[in-house]
């Protein structure tokens, strides 16, 4: 089981649209894909930033064409969000575009290259979808950064929304989970006769494993077993699904082994504490809190930076 906090961004419709099958349709010469058609500050949009990102966005909204407008807004947001949040000295690392990448394609089902190759079919690209993660990440810094203090979301008022929420029902509960991650290691490049052989051993050091104290001790003893520190995760930071699975895994047991970078991964549940002070839910209506703040800072944020910026069209726009 893979526990891992991911960085989320909304993209379920391009999953859909991805699958579902992208309408080609014929790109631009090369000449005409850098004509310039407007300068943001300076920054220049081109001929093929628009036919890319008005695929991209159809590909996200279900196929359904966006209009020029909507596409030279969203770049134009882009570019704004991007050389604000460099102004404050913030610049994304490639390495964590490359994460967040990987994530998009994650939710999706799918890893980076078929994402990348959903984008080339479907008339987007790689650079497209990189460029627009870049700056929600630069973006989101920014705001968090500079307007901290006033989107700081009180622990009453999260109990507050609660009540009105349920009233009459009894209050979740939440548990603090105490893990030790147990790999059986399996070299990269290995087929796949190698990760299930790996997987029917660590099945049956889980049939045997009845406590952390005495079963820690044999994995280690066991060839190519790497037993990792102790680890502690609230059920607040963790996805439905892992609950239900740490829940249905006793104290001193090990959860069913699923397959990782590394090999074949389990985690010895060692302790689970009760705790009231955050649970799933209240994790949930504080964040919906937060992004409700978030949303209304940022969109005066933008218009602002749009008031003062210096955006010059080539081509006429369409309304």
């Amino acid at each position: 089981m893979r526990l891992e906090i991911s960085f989320h961004v909304p993209w379920k419709g391009l999953a859909a649209a991805a699958f579902a099958g992208a309408i080609m349709l014929a790109l631009p010469s090369a000449a005409t894909a850098q004509q310039v058609v407007a300068f943001v500050n300076g920054q220049p949009i081109t001929v093929l930033d628009i036919e890319h990102r008005a695929k991209f966005l159809q590909m996200s909204n279900k196929n359904k064409p966006p209009s020029r407008k909507e596409v030279m807004d969203s770049l134009i947001d882009e570019i704004l969000e991007t050389t604000e949040a460099k102004r404050y000295g913030l610049d994304i690392p490639d390495e964590q575009v490359n994460e967040s990448y990987n994530t998009v394609a994650t939710r999706m089902g799918i890893d980076a290259p078929k994402l990348t190759q959903l984008l080339t079919a479907g008339g987007a690209s790689e650079d497209t979808l990189k460029r627009r993660l870049r700056a929600q990440l630069a973006w989101t810094n920014l705001v968090r950064g500079r307007y901290k203090a006033s989107l700081e979301i009180r622990d009453k008022d999260v109990e507050a929304q609660m009540q009105l929420h349920k009233p009459d029902e009894k209050s979740e509960v939440g548990y603090e989970y105490i893990m030790r991650p147990v790999v059986f290691i399996v070299p990269r490049g290995s087929p796949d006769a190698a990760y299930e052989a790996r997987k029917r051993e660590a099945e049956a050091l889980r049939s045997r494993f009845q406590n952390c104290s005495d079963g820690v001790t044999f994995a280690r003893a066991l060839p190519d077993v790497a037993v990792r520190d102790q680890v502690s995760k609230f059920s607040a930071d963790l996805a439905q699904q892992l609950r239900q699975i740490l829940d249905g895994t006793a104290v001193g047991h090990l959860t069913p082994p699923e397959q990782t970078a590394e090999g074949i991964q389990l985690f010895a549940v060692c302790a689970k504490k009760e705790t009231k002070s955050d649970t799933p839910e209240m994790k949930e209506i504080r964040e919906q809190m937060f992004q409700q703040k978030f949303g209304a800072q940022a969109k005066r944020y933008l218009e602002t930076l749009r008031r003062q910026a210096m955006i010059e069209y080539k081509v006429r726009e369409e309304k």
